[in-house]
């Protein structure tokens, strides 16, 4: 059984915001906080350390982690960069990876995780309908071949994940809790919906 003290978080949050407006979309307000805040509390109780991927505002994101961790290369590369960069500096065999832009994801992610992953190297979240690349929990071990993969050009994470053992773990019960937040609009129809379930500052 993986313990707490096995595991690590890591927030992505070291996009370009591109579709909205360039900002840095953890930082961005939502029902009355930054939203990588309403993403820690999904992982602060269960894992041993957090750690955000930011690229940008690392003294804003300092606040809300234990370390922040930039992209080992530069030039905004993508999600399987900042997967890697966490991997890279992870201090526990294991990382639980979310994105920063899904504030309601369920508060019971971890412990669903870990009792899903059986005997597999990386456990992804599945609602029922589609699979969530960027919420899954990884076997710190697979960084190196990680590189690898990174150095030959692979930017995609599902063909990476296909390298390795995996599995789905079924959130099907709570498919809206991986809503993510692209847009201006996305944050504000989001917000409606979930005022009620969000606390406000």
């Amino acid at each position: 059984m993986i313990t707490k003290a096995e595991i690590s978080g890591l927030i992505l949050a070291g996009g370009q915001g591109r579709r909205m407006g360039g900002r840095d979309k953890g930082l961005e307000p939502f029902a009355g906080h930054p939203l990588v805040v309403h993403v820690r509390e999904r992982l602060v109780d269960s894992t041993a350390e957090l750690m955000i991927n930011a690229n940008r505002h690392l003294e804003r994101y300092g606040a809300f982690a234990d370390r922040v961790v930039t992209d080992a290369e530069g030039g905004y590369q993508g999600p399987l960069m900042g997967i890697y960069s966490g991997l890279r500096a992870s201090r526990t065999p294991w990382v639980v990876v979310v994105p920063c832009d899904s504030p309601a994801l369920p508060r019971d992610l971890v412990p669903r995780l870990l009792a899903g992953i059986g005997d597999a190297d990386i456990a992804v979240a599945h609602d029922g309908d589609r699979l969530h690349p960027v919420v899954a929990l990884i076997r710190t071990a697979l960084v190196d071949d990680l590189g690898i993969s990174l150095a030959a050009g692979e930017r995609k994470i599902d063909r990476w994940y296909d390298r390795h053992a995996w599995c789905r773990v079924d959130f099907s019960d709570c498919p809206g809790a991986f809503a993510n937040l692209n847009t201006v609009d996305d944050k504000q129809h989001l917000e409606v919906a979930l005022r009620k379930e969000l606390p406000t500052a």
